[in-house]
């Protein structure tokens, strides 16, 4: 373990020792490797605009694990039109806790996690476990389509393909934050023209616009249980928000900051996941292969499996690199660029197990397994944000206090939030008594965004007027 300091109290020789700064990029353009880790990157060597910020969002959405989001609508009966309104509803309701985290990184100059032991002191080290096995199992999630699709292209076992794929997204992973934001740009254009020609060739290829096959209560709970879907998807990347705008300027607005981050997350996703819905059977059981046969085979398929490997990289580097600032938050002692190689590694591992069985199946519930923490995580680092930082711009979070009892209060309240969502959850290894007798309806999400903003909100808010109260005017 290293230096971080664990009282809760704030320290700057915590956030600036050893392995937690390092070399960061100057400009944009700038491909050296960022060995720079968690401590805030001082203001006067911050870079960029806001705009960027579009591009590095919208291209981590755009492949096939978005595509099988898309899929799962068909899979739970909803047909078409159900499906899509379900889906962008969860979609719109995650993007914007996303785009709202994201613009905490120019006020801080730190990553997500990092700023999240403002509200957590020590107790950060809960939130940062669960972040980096999340971080792991996204790195999993997206290296099993592009691996398929690399095995059907080069026909080799699929073992080779998801070593190829991880080892690819370390190598990104590896260089960190500016590299990152460059192949996310390049990635945007390629990706969106190649899936646009997938939907062309989808929709003059197949029935898109499909009927609901369920009804009554079971399309109800299908309904609830899809919006929680895809809200799962876009919130999963809340706890990465800041990561990839902590470069960016102190002066930057808060407005365009926003803006770009939820039109990237939302356009993306609604993107894909649209495709999906049309493509339903086409790839629920197929994936990477039912593209290819949508797109006729030959030189164009090979080209398509070969696009949907790299916008496997694309969606794995994110989870990597955030992953790499986690293990430091909790106080692990490792270069940023050497933990991107653990995160690989292990998700290799993940890969091979969602590869072996079920793709639907395994995919629903890893998808909501790996972020159920996620929405009260979000409810207590807001209050307390919200609280923290009223009347300043910009804040530094190597230097601000945390009482423990706050701190406490933080770990119990997210504790007693995914608590109190457990019943509501629906999963194949969670049945909560709530969501079957719901038919299915899981709203675990908001069950425990509700309960940790009511107990943390409960104690902070009150706490906090006292305090303007007894301060001298």
């Amino acid at each position: 373990m290293g230096e971080l300091d664990v009282t809760g109290r704030g320290s700057s020789n915590a956030w600036t020792a050893g392995a937690f700064i390092g070399h960061r990029p100057r400009r944009a353009g700038d491909l050296s490797v960022e060995s720079h880790g968690i401590a805030p990157i001082p203001e006067d060597q911050r870079y960029g605009t806001p705009a960027r910020l579009f591009t590095v969002w919208f291209a981590p959405q755009v492949n096939m694990t978005g595509v099988f989001t898309g899929v799962l609508p068909i899979v739970l009966g909803l047909g078409f039109w159900l499906g899509l309104l379900s889906m962008a509803i969860g979609t719109v309701l995650g993007a914007i806790i996303v785009a709202y985290l994201s613009t905490w990184g120019p006020r801080t100059g730190a990553g997500q996690l990092p700023n999240t032991r403002m509200a957590f002191g020590g107790g950060v080290v809960l939130p940062g476990v669960l972040q980096w096995l999340s971080s792991i199992a996204w790195d999993a999630l997206a290296a099993l389509f592009g691996a398929e699709a690399l095995t059907l292209l080069l026909g080799i076992p699929f073992w080779v393909a998801a070593l190829i794929v991880l080892g690819a997204q370390g190598l990104v992973g590896f260089f960190g934050y500016e590299l990152i934001h460059r192949l996310q740009a390049v990635m945007t254009v390629v990706l969106f023209t190649t899936f646009v020609v997938f939907a062309v060739k989808l929709v003059g290829g197949q029935e898109v616009v499909t009927p609901p096959t369920v009804s009554g209560a079971d399309l109800s709970g299908a309904v609830v249980l899809e919006v929680t879907i895809a809200f799962s998807l876009a919130v999963s990347w809340a706890s990465y928000a800041a990561d990839f705008s902590r470069y960016l300027p102190a002066t930057s607005s808060t407005a365009r900051v926003c803006g770009f981050t939820f039109a990237g997350v939302v356009l993306g996703l609604f993107f894909v996941e649209g495709i999906g819905i049309a493509a339903g059977d086409v790839v629920a059981y197929q994936t990477a292969d039912g593209v290819r046969s949508v797109m006729g085979g030959g030189l164009l398929g090979g080209v398509t499996l070969l696009i949907i490997a790299l916008s496997s990289v694309g969606s794995g580097v994110m989870t990597q690199y955030s992953g790499s600032l986690t293990l430091q938050t909790i106080g692990v002692r490792v270069r940023r660029p050497v933990s991107a190689i653990v995160v690989t590694v292990l998700a290799l591992g993940l890969t091979l197990w969602l590869d072996a069985a079920d793709t639907a199946t395994r995919f629903q519930d890893a998808v909501l397994l790996v972020s159920y923490w996620i929405p009260g995580f979000v409810a207590v680092v807001s209050i307390d944000w919200l609280i923290r930082t009223r009347g300043r711009t910009t804040i530094n979070p190597a230097v601000e206090p945390t009482e423990r009892r706050d701190a406490v209060a933080a770990l119990i309240a997210f504790l007693l939030a995914y608590l109190a969502a457990i019943p509501f959850m629906n999963t194949t290894l969670i049945h909560g008594p709530i969501a079957q007798a719901w038919h299915g309806a899981d709203i675990a999400y908001f069950v425990a965004l509700l309960v940790a903003a009511l107990l943390y909100g409960g104690y902070r808010l009150p706490r906090a007027r006292r305090c303007d109260q007894d301060q001298p005017r």
